[in-house]
Order: structure tokens, then C-alpha cells, then sequence
């Protein structure tokens, strides 16, 4: 696939750019408004969807990989887990307990830990569907063949 005009890329480039910005907005405030980590990280996977549409599966020089899952999914997710255990290892024996200090409510950082689940959630789904989406480009490109 070699990409589509120039003035559907720099189109591209701009409101990539701006959806992009969304999806942080979206996981940054996932706490105080609907949206979070999850959602944030759908919008995040489908500015760099655009961005591939719109420059083909050359720009990326794509190749098969069997290796499974990319390093921002295993780590994003290992973060997760390592806040999740450490009201463990605290010594407080609660699981997902939130020890940060939470703030006044109703402003940005008022929630103690959530804000960082929300964060790191959403690196992980936009790096999970961001790998569907490749694998599929790559199918088809090896099809195609």
C-alpha cells in the first residue's frame, strides 16, 4: 500500500495530531469525567491508524514478527500490576489499595493512584489494538504478495 495523496497526509498529520491530544485529555481526566484509561487508549491506537492509512504500509517498512505481544504492552501492564500489589507490599494486605494522597475532589489530581492506572490502561490497549491493526496490515500485505 503506498499511501494517499499529499493533501490527504498533511491533513492527516494535523488532525492525527489533534485525536492524539484527545486521547491524553481523555486518560488524564478519566477520573473526574467519563472516559479513562481504556477509551483514552482507543484514541490514542486510532491517531497512529490514520496516520498509517494515510502513508500506506510502506512509510512503516512493516515486517512479520513472531515474537507475540510489543514491549509497551508488557511493560504498561507490569506497572499495573506492580501498583495493584503494592498496597501488598505495604504491609496493609489490601489489593488496588490507593495509599497516594488523594487531593481535594473535583480537581486534576484528586484520586491518588487512579490517574496512573488510567495512564498506563491506556498505553496498554492503544499498543494492543495499534498491534491488531498492524498484524492485519501485515496479513494482507503477505496475501497480496
Amino acid at each position: 500500500m503506498k499511501g494517499m495523496t499529499v493533501v490527504v497526509k498533511k491533513t492527516t498529520q494535523l488532525i492525527a495530531g489533534l485525536v492524539f491530544l484527545y486521547g491524553i485529555y481523555i486518560i488524564i481526566h478519566g477520573h473526574l469525567t467519563p472516559g479513562g484509561g481504556f477509551a483514552g487508549g482507543v484514541i490514542l491506537a486510532g491517531s497512529f491508524i490514520l496516520l498509517i492509512l494515510a502513508y500506506g504500509s510502506d512509510f512503516l517498512h512493516l515486517v512479520r514478527e513472531e515474537a507475540g505481544t510489543t514491549l509497551y504492552e508488557n511493560l504498561a501492564i507490569l506497572v499495573v500490576l506492580v501498583l495493584a500489589l503494592s498496597g501488598l507490599l505495604l504491609g496493609t494486605h489490601v489489593f488496588f489499595l490507593n495509599w497516594a494522597p488523594k487531593g481535594v475532589a473535583g480537581e486534576l489530581i484528586s484520586a491518588g493512584l487512579l490517574p496512573l492506572y488510567n495512564i498506563f490502561i491506556g498505553i496498554e490497549v492503544a499498543a494492543s489494538i495499534l498491534s491488531i491493526f498492524l498484524a492485519l496490515v501485515i496479513f494482507k500485505e503477505e496475501i497480496t504478495k
